[in-house]
């Protein structure tokens, strides 16, 4: 794997880390580390043996505190278009990973660490998280998507109150909306992202997980009808596959089965 300046990349077997590591800066997003977490997707998806991603924050305060804003302090309209292009455009590539991403969240995530994390498909959250999208009180709005994923994962009314109010909230009140999935002790955090993908997630299907995850991305954008008939297209072709072979020879002959991803 190829040496960052503003991230490392830990690959354990199937699962790979990337690790925003800038804390002195609280981890915050400027260019170069966009173009770094962009290079890191791309090593990801190249790599067939990769079946989950973790994306974590480096030292204790923060998993991504926002947006660098020394670096878009200079920034004209056009600049700053760019800007919010380029980090969109990053998230959204790592959102449409076809493998399970997990954002293990310790600290601050706010601003575009906030939108890092929901483009995430599940957050686990130590006690100590904190979650918010503050551009509101430097006079600007949010860049990376978070108008958008944020109204698309919680109560309309919630995702309004905290874009036109800046307001920060912690770990409890993101489980209570559904912002998070899990709390987790701060100490075990990783582990438990782990733990969870190794016994569960990577223990099932891959295409089938891929497939899944693919369906409920749709569901997004698409009437139930359409979901519907994409559903009904799917599940036909998983018929086609080895997995589904050997997860209903194991089912009837009372063993676990040995996946293969094809």
């Amino acid at each position: 794997m190829s040496s960052f300046e503003n991230l490392r990349l830990v690959v354990d077997g199937p699962i790979t880390t990337i690790i925003i590591d800038r804390p002195k800066a609280l981890n915050a997003l400027n260019p170069a580390t966009i173009d770094e977490l962009d290079q890191a997707i791309d090593l990801i998806a190249a790599n067939n043996e990769c079946r989950a991603c973790v994306i974590t924050g480096g030292g204790e305060k923060a998993f991504v505190a926002g947006a660098d804003i020394a670096a878009m302090a200079n920034m004209d309209a056009p600049q700053a278009e760019s800007f919010s292009r380029r980090g969109s455009g990053v998230l959204r590539k790592l959102e449409l990973l076809p493998i399970p991403v997990v954002a293990a969240v310790g600290g601050f995530a706010l601003g575009g660490g906030c939108e890092l994390a929901l483009s995430c498909d599940f957050i686990y959250a130590s006690p100590n998280a904190r979650f918010g999208q503050p551009e509101v009180k430097l006079g600007l709005i949010a860049g990376f998507g978070g108008t958008q994923r944020l109204t698309r994962k919680v109560p309309y009314g919630v995702a309004m109150e905290l874009l036109t109010t800046g307001r920060m909230i912690d770990a409890d009140e993101a489980l209570r909306i559904g912002l998070v999935n899990r709390i987790v002790p701060r100490e075990e955090l990783l582990e438990t992202v782990y733990t969870m993908l190794r016994t569960e997630l990577l223990a099932r299907a891959p295409v089938a997980v891929s497939r899944s995850k693919a369906l409920v991305q749709a569901a997004l954008d698409t009437t139930l009808d359409e979901g519907l008939g994409l559903e009904s297209a799917s599940f036909a072709t998983i018929f086609n596959t080895s997995d589904f072979r050997e997860g209903v020879t194991a089912f009837l002959g009372k063993r676990d089965p040995v996946f293969t991803g094809r």
